[in-house]
């Protein structure tokens, strides 16, 4: 069913929804991979769309976590909620991106842990893609787990978002299409560390 209704999103707003299918479980679990999520975090989700990453999220994250979904898509919107009534853990806001910092602030956030995104940046428009990973850099946390991860089909992310001191890039075949899933990290490692799988632009395969 979830399928469906990408599919039907994607025929109705092409250069907004942007994928005709959901991401395959490998990558939902890769992306989920990413975060440490044994304690309690604040996490957010851009553009969750039907919800499959949503889903492996709100099974991995601590009971005591917390996950606002930023959707601006009204019938994704209305999915969402349903889909997670059940989970008081997880919040749909219906609004944009560059939002974020003030939605945070709205509910007495003063930082969230991780921003996890598949939203189709190679088709926004350049002031509003920078004024995005702009937002998502104030409203990380000022700690080395704190990350923006986002999978994209391509690397271009990276040229506007070169303020984050450390980026991991990793390629996922398992998917259609293949796709790069990226960690934008708010902090830098300290000086003189030797941990290469978060070493700048470093780059693994799975």
């Amino acid at each position: 069913m979830s399928a469906v209704l990408l599919f039907k999103r994607f025929l109705q707003r092409p250069f907004q929804v942007a994928y005709v299918v959901p991401s395959s479980p490998q990558l939902c679990r890769k992306v989920c991979s990413r975060m440490d999520l044994s304690v309690p975090r604040t996490i957010v989700e851009l553009g969750p769309g039907e919800g499959c990453h949503t889903r492996e999220i709100a099974r991995k994250m601590h009971p005591e976590s917390r996950l606002l979904l930023f959707e601006i898509d009204d019938v994704f919107c209305e999915h969402l909620r349903k889909q997670n009534s059940h989970d008081p853990r997880i919040e749909v806001v219906h609004t944009d991106a560059v939002n974020l910092p003030a939605e945070l602030a709205a509910r007495g956030i003063g930082h969230c842990d991780y921003v996890v995104s598949g939203l189709p940046f190679t088709l926004i428009d350049l002031p509003k893609k920078k004024a995005i990973v702009e937002k998502v850099f104030e409203s990380l946390a000022p700690e080395q787990h704190a990350a923006f991860i986002i999978y994209q089909v391509s690397t271009e992310l990276k040229q506007y978002a070169k303020f984050f001191p450390r980026v991991v890039t990793e390629y996922c075949l398992q998917n259609l299409p293949p796709i790069f899933v990226m960690q934008f990290f708010k902090v830098a490692l300290p000086h003189g560390s030797k941990n290469g799988k978060h070493a700048k632009n470093g780059k693994a395969r799975f």
